[in-house]
């Protein structure tokens, strides 16, 4: 049976574990004013890894460096983050923190030369996040529209020598209506990358469609407000994925 990699999100705004629906800075769901503690329990119920985000680093509104830290000081599995990392010294800031691999997405349009750059120095420590509206690319934060084309970027990106893609499909990030298993597929064709799918889980099935209705090189998904709000059970969903 196929292996799908399952990442509980902890997404940070003044501190506190939040959840946007569709990424809009305005309607914003407060869950946590502890998400060391959020992340400790992810861990106990058998995540493997977990995925960062600094909602304030995105939005240009602020940072959250000590809360990554002291999350990667308080688990023993790979912390992946990303969220405003807009420089190389960015990069360097929260590999120090103590995280396993940086997801960066703005960079990748902005400055493709620096992307570049740093996928020569860290190699596959270096994510690319692409999230789009529909074959649209969106960047800071999914504030900006971009001209720039969806499929364009994945081979890009893969042509860098970036082995990983999170893409999320923006309509279906924080809704709770399933992954967009029809994108992720053709994303999955479009590049020989391996991708990590964001944006819509609700229940294991939706877990389960993406995993039985996507290529094989869809091998993780992150999942956030289905967890906070109860909709999934990790520790269910990890055994019902293992078979």
């Amino acid at each position: 049976m196929r292996e799908l990699t399952l990442l509980p999100a902890i997404d940070l705004r003044g501190g506190y574990a939040v959840r946007l629906e569709r990424g809009d800075p305005t309607r914003e769901t407060r869950y946590d004013a502890d998400p060391v503690a959020r992340a400790r329990a992810f861990v106990a119920d058998g995540a493997t890894a977990l995925h960062v985000v600094d909602l304030d680093g995105a939005f240009g509104t602020g940072e959250n460096q000590a809360a990554l830290r002291a999350i990667c000081a308080a688990v023993d599995v790979p912390v992946q983050t990303g969220g405003g990392v807009r420089s190389r010294a960015d990069v360097v800031a929260r590999l120090d923190a103590g995280a396993h691999a940086i997801v960066i997405g703005t960079l990748l349009v902005e400055r493709p030369d620096d992307v570049r750059l740093l996928v020569d120095v860290y190699g596959d420590r270096i994510v690319a996040g692409i999230d789009a509206r529909g074959d649209r690319v969106a960047t800071r934060g999914w504030l900006d529209e971009t001209a720039t084309s969806r499929d364009d970027l994945v081979r890009r990106v893969a042509g860098w020598g970036v082995g990983r893609i999170v893409y999320t499909e923006i309509a279906r990030d924080g809704m709770g209506s399933g992954y967009d298993v029809a994108a992720l597929a053709h994303v999955a064709a479009v590049a020989d990358v391996q991708i990590t799918a964001s944006g819509g889980a609700r229940t294991t099935d939706d877990l389960i469609a993406l995993r039985d209705g996507t290529p094989a090189n869809v091998n993780a998904a992150i999942v956030g407000r289905a967890l906070y709000e109860g909709t999934l059970d990790l520790r269910a969903a990890l055994k019902r994925l293992a078979g």
